[in-house]
């Protein structure tokens, strides 16, 4: 089956606003997931959680007259999703949107009696380097011990965005490290890293898994030149587990990939009405499961919501996580940023996404397989095909 190598941008996706579906979102996908990138920016561990407004208390800093007026504007909208940042917070947002972050390249998570692992260790980076490997435990950071606390508050030291300055490339961490009994301490230098948003993992069994960790810029562009390098006869399981969103263009660009054509979503900024539409030309043959979990979220979740409505997709896992608005920046007269709903976003067949997130076609329950089912489930499809 030969697949679209269809790399144009169509007009009625790039003209629309750059808004973002992701920042305060992460902190509680992390929670869903039990996943925490380095990825994610050390600024988004400011952000509650809870649904409460964004605090931008700095160790060792009050915060200036505008960054009081920055949190007062959020603080008066009643809004979970709204934000406020600094000037330097906001750009290493800007910075996280198009794929760029400092940071040693580990991404860590909580186990189930509590300890904090190392999940991966992105390739290439200093910790691959310094020899950090997927498993290790770390107990220490900076030598204060790891002991209860939120798993953003390690990101945050991993990044060194706890400080009273963000610390730059070429700065270190020092990890306590355990790894079969053995520990050790370990000096890590911080780099201007790249997020990997798109990874492929080998054809196996006549299904290609290929995962979309986030829709930073040029994911679509990855997505669809992962698409293509697909095997003939090869279905497709595209993995949306603790996606936590990005960009909407870059979310209907990558809607643009198996479809060929027409709505994506509507969505609103201040009550204009505004629609994405996907481009011509892309793969509408290949057996297609997409799979979710409470961790897939914001314009992960349009996504899904525009492949299941268009009939292009089986969708298979956990109901997704609910956030269905639109985010936009208002700059304050000093730089610091005031992130606002502007909006909400419609899937094609005029669903919304918020509190009740999107059902999937064949619910995973505990204890079951969820890989294994998409599996069972493209078979039948390329059976019926």
């Amino acid at each position: 089956m030969s697949r679209p190598s269809h790399r144009g941008s169509s007009r009625s996706v790039r003209s629309g606003v750059a808004l973002a579906c992701v920042f305060t979102g992460v902190l509680v996908t992390g929670a869903a997931t039990g996943s925490w990138p380095e990825g994610a920016d050390g600024a988004e561990s400011r952000v509650l959680a809870s649904g409460a407004r964004a605090s931008l208390s700095h160790s060792g800093g009050a915060a200036s007259a505008a960054e009081d007026d920055a949190r007062r504007l959020v603080s008066t909208r009643g809004d979970r999703w709204s934000a406020a940042y600094t000037a330097e917070e906001y750009e290493r947002l800007r910075r996280g949107l198009e794929g760029e972050y400092v940071g040693t390249g580990i991404a860590v998570l909580r186990t189930a009696d509590g300890r904090i692992e190392v999940g991966e260790v992105h390739e290439g980076s200093p910790a691959e380097r310094a020899g950090v490997a997927p498993g290790d435990e770390i107990l220490a950071i900076d030598g204060v011990p790891l002991a209860g606390g939120p798993v953003t508050d390690v990101v945050g030291r991993l990044r060194g965005s706890d400080q009273a300055e963000q610390a730059g490339r070429g700065s270190t961490v020092l990890l306590a490290l355990e790894r079969d009994d053995r520990r050790w301490d370990l000096q890590v230098e911080r780099a201007r890293l790249t997020v990997r948003s798109v990874s492929v993992a080998e054809s196996a069994d006549g299904v290609t898994r290929i995962e979309v960790n986030s829709f930073t810029r040029g994911a679509a562009e990855l997505l669809r030149e992962a698409v293509a390098e697909v095997p003939d006869g090869d279905g497709i399981v595209l993995d949306l587990r603790g996606n936590a969103g990005g960009l909407l263009t870059e979310a209907a660009e990558a809607a643009s990939v198996f479809l060929d054509g027409g709505l994506v979503a509507t969505y609103e900024v201040y009550g204009d009405e505004r629609a994405l539409h996907a481009e011509s030309g892309g793969d509408t043959g290949t057996p297609l499961v997409v799979l979710v979990d409470g961790g897939t979220m914001s314009s992960a979740e349009m996504l899904t919501g525009a492949l299941q409505d268009r009939n292009r997709a089986v969708i298979v896992g956990a109901r997704t996580f609910g956030k269905g608005t639109v985010q936009m920046p208002s700059e304050q007269p000093d730089g610091s940023v005031a992130e606002l709903t502007v909006g909400h976003y419609v899937t094609p067949s005029g669903r919304t996404v918020d509190e009740d997130g999107i059902v999937p076609d064949l619910v995973v329950g505990a204890g079951q397989d969820a890989e294994e089912e998409a599996r069972t489930v493209l078979g039948g499809l390329d059976a019926g095909g």
